[in-house]
């Protein structure tokens, strides 16, 4: 498939496009059979998509394996073409891709063309083979079951025979010795088969083998012991390095006789493992040398050997020495160079084997297999079959006709536009399903497989996302989401917080938030958190200093009781309590009426501004302070949720999003809803464990707003009118000399 698809618009000017505003930008509206044939004339600049990930969606796994041409677990653009093309072309009318029907009639295939007509046939060879002759739809379900279809055909050119495809048993016996020494290969009905390549492996492998018999049964000199030569030679080997090394210490104590103390196994050696309670064979003391080290002394064979080495050295006698040496109970050096010789040629033979991979089967099996015409019948078999692969390809490709009848639309509407997704008639192929959580319900939930790799790019969405591992049936079951939070606000959600999601197919799972991406939700959140952050942080300076007046206090209290302890254990008497300091409290009494003073100036400097206002223009002070405090972070979330798009967060997926497709606030509120009360319902407004009322809020403010009025009245001379001089300030009089 040829990836040099331009799309440059420019080979089919007549195609009018009709395109429809969503999300910020314009889209390819697809509607009629031409739109899809004509979509390589669409200008690439306008596909929403340019690649997707054919794992992760919410879509048929085996149409995106279709669809992925070259095998590289992508779908680009020309692909996408590719496809409409073909599934255009077999149908006598390509409005019925639009459709999206899960059967396909046979009647609309195009058997004008010969792969129509063929694939006419194969549909009809199929729904003969799964038992419906009478058919005249085929589903997927109806070709998705290769097992089923091909299990009545021995020959399904596929290039593998299983061994019941061959009518002589001989020959089936030779196709289960091949699998069984090569392993199988799985036919198209599911049987395990061979290939022509695994045949002749066999084959070779099989004559290899023979020939390499031949060559011992041709020379004496390789079995010394006839059939039973293989048996002795492992006995041999099994004690060669241990009588090596007892010849060499032999040698070695010829040479200096100072060493022979050292050569033999030393008393401390004896002691270490004596404390031990020691296994039956002895296998603590296999290290120590065969038998005792003398000069020009011989191996003992049947007596005086290390415990450890009495069987194997057994067998060496039995098998080896005996049959070649006679009945001898020691061994030279010179006899045991001479077992060496006399096994020289076998041991170079077995090392050049060859055909292992058929050795199991036995030599006269192997040589009976060659023997007959078994290679020539397995050859013209599946050369038989492999004839027959244009025929049978054309049921996959009925299968990819079936299904690109069914789906190739719906992807469309997914890839060359986000129709699914704008339209909101459906859920798009990357929506994996919906988390309910803090009173909310999130519809734009995405699967990730690398939450710190996903999140560097998806922060630049500028949604506020949640990552949240979900777990189904005890933690058995695992997924993680990214669940972007549109609506409301994000007060409650943290690290930790549970919910539970539900997959497209509707099951339940248990979802726990594992990371969040901090961004504004709604301008509603933006306007009350300046308030809300003034709240946090008085509470949180209230708690410390409380926290932290507590603790002085107890310290405080703790060290005086151990002091006055510690002066009755020694003793002495107990200081007296200091006398109450009026003059250090009358100060303490005075900063806090300074504060209060401060407090209340201030207060009352805002209610005389505020009363020198028109009734009128109050409101408009209001909402000007309002705005003032709030306008700032109102601003910039406003800036940011302008920006909101979901582009990064299918672009840390795989994607290849083209357009800006933004969430903005209008739809954002439709991907997330809010709780709300379904209509109709009767809702009480009495609730038992209400929190009981104070009249003492509600008293401070009316005595901080009596006291602004008072001074206000004051400052203006209005009490001292009223009282005629008894109480408040007299009015400076002011005039003109």
């Amino acid at each position: 498939m040829s990836n040099d698809f331009a799309g440059s618009g420019s080979r089919n000017p007549s195609h009018r496009w009709r395109f429809f505003r969503s999300g910020g930008f314009d889209q390819v509206r697809l509607e009629t059979g031409d739109d899809l044939i004509s979509l390589d004339q669409l200008d690439q600049k306008l596909w929403v998509a340019l690649s997707c990930p054919v794992k992760g969606l919410e879509f048929d796994t085996k149409t995106l394996e279709l669809l992925d041409g070259d095998g590289d677990g992508r779908i680009r653009v020309p692909d996408i073409v590719a496809a409409v093309k073909w599934a255009g072309s077999l149908l006598r009318n390509p409005e019925d891709l639009t459709k999206s029907l899960p059967e396909l009639p046979l009647s609309i295939i195009n058997d004008r063309i010969p792969e129509g007509a063929r694939l006419i046939d194969s549909a009809r060879a199929i729904l003969t083979n799964i038992g419906k002759p009478e058919a005249n739809t085929i589903t997927v379900e109806d070709t998705s079951d290769t097992a089923r279809i091909f299990s009545l055909a021995k020959l399904n050119g596929d290039g593998l025979v299983p061994a019941d495809s061959a009518d002589d048993p001989t020959v089936q016996m030779v196709i289960t010795d091949i699998i069984d020494c090569l392993g199988p290969e799985m036919d198209r009905s599911g049987k395990s088969a061979v290939s022509k390549e695994k045949t002749d492996q066999f084959f070779a492998e099989a004559r290899a083998h023979s020939e390499w018999h031949k060559e011992a049964e041709t020379d004496r000199a390789i079995l010394p012991l006839g059939d039973a030569t293989a048996s002795a030679f492992l006995a041999l080997a099994a004690v060669r390095g241990k009588v090596d090394d007892y010849f060499a210490r032999c040698r070695l104590a010829k040479y200096d006789i100072r060493a022979l103390g050292a050569l033999n196994c030393r008393e401390a050696a004896y002691i270490a493992i004596a404390e031990k309670d020691l296994s039956p064979e002895i296998r603590e003391v296999s290290g120590f040398p065969l038998a005792n080290i003398g000069i020009d002394m011989p191996l003992p064979l049947r007596e005086a050997i290390n415990p450890a080495w009495s069987a194997p050295m057994a067998a060496f006698l039995a098998e080896v020495v005996t049959p070649l040496l006679g009945e001898i109970t020691a061994l030279t050096e010179e006899d045991w160079s001479v077992l060496g010789a006399r096994f020289a040629a076998y041991e170079a033979w077995s090392a050049g084997k060859a055909g292992s991979s058929v050795e199991k089967l036995g030599l006269p099996r192997i040589r009976d297999i060659l023997e007959s015409c078994a290679e020539k019948a397995v050859t013209e078999l599946i050369a038989r079959d492999k004839a027959l692969e244009a025929e049978f390809d054309h049921i996959a490709s009925v299968d990819r006709l079936v299904r690109y009848h069914r789906d190739l639309f719906r992807l469309l509407n997914n890839f060359v536009s986000f129709s699914d997704f704008y339209t909101r008639r459906g859920k798009a192929v990357f929506q994996a399903g919906t988390l309910y959580m803090d009173g909310r319900s999130c519809e734009l939930c995405v699967r990730v497989e690398d939450v710190e790799k996903h999140a560097k790019l998806a922060m630049l969405s500028r949604a506020c996302l949640a990552y949240c591992d979900c777990t189904r049936r005890g933690g058995s079951e695992r997924m993680t989401i990214a669940a972007a939070f549109t609506g409301g606000d994000s007060d409650y959600l943290t690290v930790g917080r549970n919910g539970v999601f539900y997959d497209r197919a509707g099951q339940d799972w248990d979802a726990t938030i594992i990371r969040m991406i901090e961004h504004p939700i709604s301008i509603r959140q933006a306007f009350w958190s300046p308030y809300k952050r003034v709240g946090r942080m008085i509470n949180d300076q209230i708690t410390k200093m409380s926290t932290a007046r507590d603790k002085a206090v107890t310290e405080k209290a703790g060290a005086g009781i151990g002091d006055a302890g510690q002066k009755a254990e020694a003793g002495g008497a107990v200081a007296p309590a200091q006398s109450f300091d009026i003059a250090k409290f009358a100060g303490i009494f005075a900063a806090i009426g300074l504060a209060i003073g401060a407090i209340g100036t201030a207060v009352a400097a805002v209610a005389t501004g505020f009363l020198n206002l028109s009734w009128w223009q109050m409101p408009i002070a209001t909402t000007g302070l309002m705005l003032l405090i709030s306008g700032p972070a109102m601003i910039i979330a406003w800036l940011k949720l302008r920006q909101r798009t979901i582009g990064p967060i299918l672009d840390a997926n795989g994607w290849a999003i083209n357009g800006r497709v933004r969430i903005n606030i209008a739809f954002g509120a439709s991907l997330t809803k809010l709780a709300s009360l379904p209509e109709g319902s009767v809702r009480s407004l009495e609730d038992p464990f209400a929190d009981k009322k104070s009249l003492w809020p509600k008293m401070f403010v009316l005595i901080v707003l009596l006291l602004a009025l008072l001074y206000v009245l004051n400052s203006r001379g209005v009490l001292y009118n009223w009282t005629y001089g008894v109480i408040g300030t007299k009015p400076a009089v002011t005039g003109t000399v």
